[in-house]
């Protein structure tokens, strides 16, 4: 359902993304909105950006799943990271999932920026996220 790709005529993604994904005009779209690492309680899974960044993930896969999509279906993902000292932790608490939710290295379109700060000085990382909903 969701087509990514990167086209030969430009360099190679930096990372773990591909440079574009399209999908279907009768698909419907799912935009989720900014995750930090919380648990179900609240609190944040703990106070470094490895910790939260997997946390961040297992909660998109638990909306994915109450939308009736999944980690296949992902379009686009936009990742904020609170100071640069924080981006190399952030890729390790994402890496895990990364490598069970795309085996194969099909990466949803992904942008990361560093930011100052985010919602609160203890949150270290936010993702958003743009989904397609499988028609039943």
């Amino acid at each position: 359902m969701v087509r990514r790709w990167s086209p030969g005529e430009i360099g190679p993604p930096v990372g773990q993304y591909s440079h574009l994904a399209s999908v279907p005009a009768s698909a419907e779209l799912l935009f989720i909105s900014g995750q930090i690492g919380a648990l179900p309680d609240g609190s944040l899974a703990g106070p470094g950006a490895a910790e939260q960044a997997a946390q961040i993930y297992a909660n998109i896969g638990a909306l994915l799943a109450a939308a009736g999509s999944g980690p296949a279906h992902l379009v686009r993902l936009f990742t904020m990271v609170a100071g640069r000292e924080h981006l190399a932790d952030s890729r390790r608490g994402r890496d895990a999932t990364f490598a069970d939710w795309f085996p194969d290295g099909d990466w949803p379109a992904h942008s990361l920026i560093v930011v100052d700060a985010l919602a609160a000085p203890e949150i270290l990382v936010e993702v958003e996220a743009v989904a397609v909903v499988p028609a039943p």
